[in-house]
């Protein structure tokens, strides 16, 4: 799957701001899996999850999900937001094995350089 976002650009933002919630874990010392984690106060953000396909079904994903939740939850978080295409019925899946539910909300963005072409 295909981002929409050049990981390469976000996680260069992510090191800039809230750098300590990055997480990236190492299996025989090369990455193989990362998160992103946010907090704004109210509600705690899981993006970027991810597993080298190499890897996968092996528990990486999960393990990184348990450190961001407990990251989160040692600050006070009391629910974990996070975003999924409709189409990717895995990782729907995935999340939804680690007790995560769909909430009854619309997602909606503003693009705040002006171009409302390309999506982010």
């Amino acid at each position: 799957m295909v981002p929409h976002n050049d990981p390469e650009i976000d996680i260069e933002k992510k090191i800039q701001f809230q750098s300590q919630w990055f997480f990236v874990g190492v299996v025989n010392g090369r990455i193989g899996s990362t998160v992103m984690v946010g907090y704004e106060g109210h509600r705690g953000w899981i993006n970027y999850l991810a597993v080298s396909p190499d890897l996968q079904r092996r528990g990486y994903g999960k393990q990184m999900m348990e450190r961001a939740e407990a990251v989160l939850k040692k600050v006070g978080c009391l629910k974990i937001n996070l975003q999924i295409r409709e189409t990717n019925k895995k990782v729907i899946f995935f999340y939804r094995s680690l007790g995560y539910s769909e909430d009854n909300v619309i997602s909606m963005g503003k693009r705040l350089d002006g171009n409302n072409n390309e999506i982010l």
